[in-house]
């Protein structure tokens, strides 16, 4: 059995009211251009052979510091070396007709407190991005109304990112429902014109797609293909194995994609094996909690890194 969409707790996408998420939607984007907080720089982690490994982490439920406790058995390398905070939202102004980019009470608590949620991870030598989703209210990737309309909300993404310290965005083109609102529906040249801007405006972070929706079929426009803009791209379908439709190296992409705790084991290590086998260099999983989920972590490191995985409380 697999998850064909993420089964996600909803509150990522509406745990505030619309007022509210106004308001804190508005202290974001002006807040957006204080004074930078860098990402230290992280101590040389242990040398780990073998591929990127991925973890989601739904920080309404969760903390994102579960994702350092994991450790290789053999070598003490990181388990995890890409942590992805899940989720921040494009919403929409109905005032303004504007796109804007906004953090839930979770997010926002996640950011704030970067320096005991982020950093340490970053310190580990495990990358931190964060994701944006679609929030139900018609704004989404793929349907800005003008360039400039895209290049303003890339502007917001990184800033945020300057902010925060973080490592870069993940993109998620789900739940925007085009049309809500009065939007319009996708057209060819946003996520173009969304990408090249964001990839202009940092240069040396990371843009990953999380492969699915409108926006991850419109890649290029007008003679200009955004594709090897992108650091990483993965298989939205947990439990599955599907190789993202985009042009990228295969060490930058994940065909494998599994659900912690609900991805079988079994499953887990075939998806594993398979992608060192085939020779792609990212692994993709979703949903890490605060359990005790070694035997999880263990059946993708023993295929992927050849050690058991180990769990620091």
């Amino acid at each position: 059995m697999f998850t064909p969409v993420r089964r996600r707790v909803r509150t990522a996408a509406l745990a505030l009211s619309a007022a509210a998420a106004l308001v804190l939607g508005s202290t974001a984007a002006s807040g957006a251009s204080a004074t930078p907080s860098p990402a230290p720089a992280p101590a040389p982690a242990p040398v780990k052979q073998g591929p990127t490994s991925v973890a989601y982490v739904e920080v309404n439920n969760n903390s994102m510091l579960n994702v350092g406790k994991y450790t290789l058995a053999d070598g003490g390398g990181n388990a995890f070396d890409v942590a992805v905070i899940f989720a921040a939202n494009i919403n929409y102004d109905t005032g303004t007709k504007k796109a804007y980019l906004h953090f839930n009470e979770n997010v926002q608590r996640v950011l704030d407190n970067a320096v005991t949620q982020i950093r340490p991870l970053q310190q580990q030598g495990i990358k931190v991005l964060l994701s944006v989703l679609g929030n139900h209210q018609g704004a989404g990737f793929a349907n800005f109304p003008s360039q400039q309309a895209a290049s303003a909300f890339a502007k917001e993404l990184s800033d945020a990112v300057a902010k925060y310290g973080l490592d870069g965005v993940d993109f998620d083109d789900e739940y925007a429902e085009y049309g809500t609102n009065g939007t319009a529906q996708p057209n060819d040249s946003s996520f173009v014109h969304l990408v090249t801007a964001l990839r202009a405006n940092m240069p040396d972070k990371i843009i990953s797609l999380y492969n699915i929706g409108p926006a991850a079929s419109r890649l290029s426009y007008g003679g200009v293909d955004v594709s090897d803009k992108f650091d990483y791209a993965w298989n939205p379908y947990y439990g599955t194995w599907q190789v993202p439709g985009i042009a990228l190296p295969k060490a930058q992409l994940s065909p494998a994609a599994v659900e912690i705790g609900r991805t079988s084991r079994s499953t887990v290590a075939d998806l594993a094996r398979r992608t060192v086998d085939e020779g792609y260099g990212v692994y993709l999983t979703y949903n890490l909690d605060g359990g005790d989920r070694t035997a999880d972590v263990s059946a993708f490191t023993r295929e992927l890194y050849g050690s058991e995985a180990v769990r620091t409380p």
